[in-house]
C-alpha cells in the first residue's frame, strides 16, 4: 500500500502533469431561486469565490423563471431567440445546439449535476440529452423533492428514498466529488455543470412543516425561528403608482405571511449544505493542482420576490426577482472585487466558449465578462431586456433607470439611485417624457435583438 509520503509524490506527478494543460477547466454552479440577499449564510462561497474572485453587483436573469433562464444559462441568448418562453417548457429547447455540444466538439469532458430545465424527465426519465458525456440529472417530476427523488445516471433511473444519507445534496455533492476526483487529476479539460435544487420551495411539503424546503439534517433548526425580512416594499401598501396587474393583487394574510417565514427559514437553512459542497469543490480542484487551471462561476437562475409588492412568486420584473448573485473566481481574474456594470445571464455561456474556445453553434447575445473583471469601464453603458412571456410584461435596464410596458400598454420608470425599492414609479412625471421614449424604443428594439445588436 502506499504511504503518506507514496502519496505525497503522487500528487506531485498529478500536479506536474496537469501544468501542461493548455485550456481551462469550468464548473457552474447554478443554485435554485437564490437571491443577492440569502448570500450572507455562504460564507465559504464568500471568503473561497467571493474573496478569491469577482463579484458582479448588477447581475441578472432576463427572464425570472427556472426554465427559460436555465435555456438562456446554456445557450448565450434570451428567451425570443432560444424558444424556451414559459416554465415546464424542456421540449423546446434545441437540445443538439447547446453549450455541452460544443464543448464536447472542442474535446472537453463534459457533466451536469442536478436539476436541468423544468419538463425534463418526463416523457423520458432515461434521456440523456446531447453533449453530456455524463450525466446525473432529476427526473421524473422530482426536481424540487429533498428526499424520494429519481435520478437519471448516464442513462439509468435510480431512486433515492428517505434516509439521512440521502439528502439532495449530499447525493449530489458524492457526484460531482466522484467526477473531480476522476477528472481533476488529468490534464485533458473538463466542463461540470452543477445544479442544485435549493432554495427553491420543496415538492409536497406538509402544511405543518416549519421549513419549506426541508434542510439537511445537520443544518435543521440552525436558523431557529428567524422571521422573513420585512424591506419597504414587503406587503407594499400603496400600490396605486403600480400597472392594474399588480394593483390587483392583494394585501398579504396573516397565513400568507407565515408561509414567507417558513419559506425563508428553509431558504437559508437548506443553502448551508450547498455552501459545504463549494468549499469541497474548491478543496478538489487544489489537491489535484487545478487551482490555477480552473474557473468557477457562481450564480442562480433567478430570485424570488417573498412579499414584495405583495408578490410571493416569481417571473414580475422588479428587483427582487431580477437580481441574482454571480461571482466569477479563476487564473488572472481580480481577487476580492465588485464591478458595477449591468451584466447577465445571457453572458455566462459566451464567457465560457470565450476561455475554452469552443466554437458556438447559435449566434449569443451576451458578451465575455472576463474584460469587465479586469476594467470597471468596460461595458459600462449597456442596456439589459427583461422577458416575461407569461405575463405579458417586458422592460430594460439602463444605468440606474428601470423601465416595464405591460401588455395592456400601462407602464412603470424608476430611478434605482433614488428608489431602490421600487415604491414609487415616476412614469407620469412630464420632465422624464424624452427618457421614458427613449427607453420604450429601446425595449422594442431589444425584444427581437440577436447576436450583437442585444448588445
Amino acid at each position: 500500500p502506499c504511504d503518506a509520503k507514496c502519496q505525497a509524490a503522487g500528487e506531485r506527478r498529478q500536479r506536474r502533469q496537469n501544468a501542461k494543460q493548455k485550456r481551462p477547466n469550468v464548473i457552474l454552479i447554478d443554485t435554485d431561486d437564490q437571491n443577492v440577499s440569502d448570500m450572507f449564510v455562504m460564507r465559504h462561497t464568500l471568503k473561497l469565490l467571493g474573496a478569491r474572485g469577482t463579484t458582479f453587483r448588477n447581475s441578472y436573469v432576463s427572464y425570472p423563471l427556472c426554465c427559460p433562464s436555465r435555456a438562456t444559462h446554456i445557450t448565450g441568448q434570451y428567451a425570443h431567440n432560444h424558444g424556451v418562453v414559459t416554465d415546464q417548457r424542456y421540449s423546446a429547447l434545441d437540445g443538439s445546439n447547446t453549450l455541452a455540444v460544443w464543448l464536447k466538439r472542442a474535446r472537453y469532458r463534459t457533466a451536469m449535476v442536478g436539476k436541468y430545465l423544468n419538463g425534463y424527465g418526463i416523457l423520458n426519465p432515461r434521456e440523456k440529452p446531447p453533449g453530456w458525456r455524463q450525466w446525473f440529472a432529476l427526473t421524473r417530476g422530482t426536481e424540487q423533492k429533498r428526499y424520494g427523488f429519481k435520478l437519471n445516471e448516464n442513462g439509468k433511473v435510480r431512486s433515492y428514498g428517505r434516509k439521512p444519507s440521502n439528502y439532495i445534496d449530499y447525493v449530489l455533492g458524492a457526484k460531482v466529488n466522484g467526477l473531480l476526483k476522476a477528472w481533476a487529476p488529468s490534464p485533458k479539460p473538463f466542463f461540470l455543470y452543477y445544479n442544485p435544487n435549493n432554495p427553491h420551495g420543496e415538492k409536497g411539503t406538509p402544511v405543518w412543516s416549519t421549513r419549506d424546503p426541508e434542510p439537511s439534517p445537520q443544518y435543521l433548526g440552525a436558523f431557529g425561528d428567524i422571521q422573513a425580512p420585512e424591506p419597504p416594499n414587503f406587503d407594499e401598501p400603496d400600490v396605486s403608482d403600480k400597472p392594474e396587474q399588480i394593483r390587483d393583487i392583494p394585501k398579504l394574510s396573516d397565513a400568507e405571511k407565515a408561509d414567507l417565514d417558513r419559506r425563508y427559514r428553509g431558504r437559508l437553512e437548506s443553502l448551508l449544505s450547498v455552501d459545504d459542497q463549494v468549499k469541497k469543490i474548491v478543496k478538489l480542484v487544489r489537491k489535484y493542482g487545478d487551482k490555477r487551471k480552473t474557473f468557477i462561476i457562481f450564480t442562480s437562475d433567478n430570485g424570488l420576490e417573498m412579499g414584495s409588492h405583495r408578490i410571493m412568486f416569481k417571473n414580475y420584473l422588479y428587483e427582487e426577482g431580477e437580481r441574482v448573485p454571480l461571482i466569477i473566481r479563476g487564473p488572472g481574474v481580480p481577487q476580492n472585487v465588485t464591478r458595477d456594470q449591468l451584466v447577465a445571464n445571457i453572458d455566462l455561456a459566451p464567457t465560457i466558449v470565450a476561455l475554452t474556445r469552443a466554437r458556438p453553434g447559435r449566434v449569443m447575445d451576451g458578451i465575455n465578462l472576463l474584460p469587465l473583471t479586469r476594467d470597471p469601464n468596460v461595458a459600462d453603458n449597456r442596456t439589459i431586456l427583461f422577458e416575461s412571456v407569461d405575463l405579458n410584461i417586458y422592460g430594460v435596464r439602463r444605468g440606474p433607470w428601470s423601465y416595464n410596458l405591460y401588455g395592456n400598454g400601462q407602464e412603470e420608470l424608476y430611478n434605482l439611485g433614488d428608489d431602490p425599492y421600487q415604491l414609487h414609479s415616476i412614469d407620469d412625471q412630464p420632465g422624464l417624457a424624452s427618457l421614458k421614449g427613449s427607453l420604450r424604443a429601446e425595449l422594442q428594439r431589444l425584444r427581437t435583438c440577436s447576436g450583437t445588436g442585444c448588445n
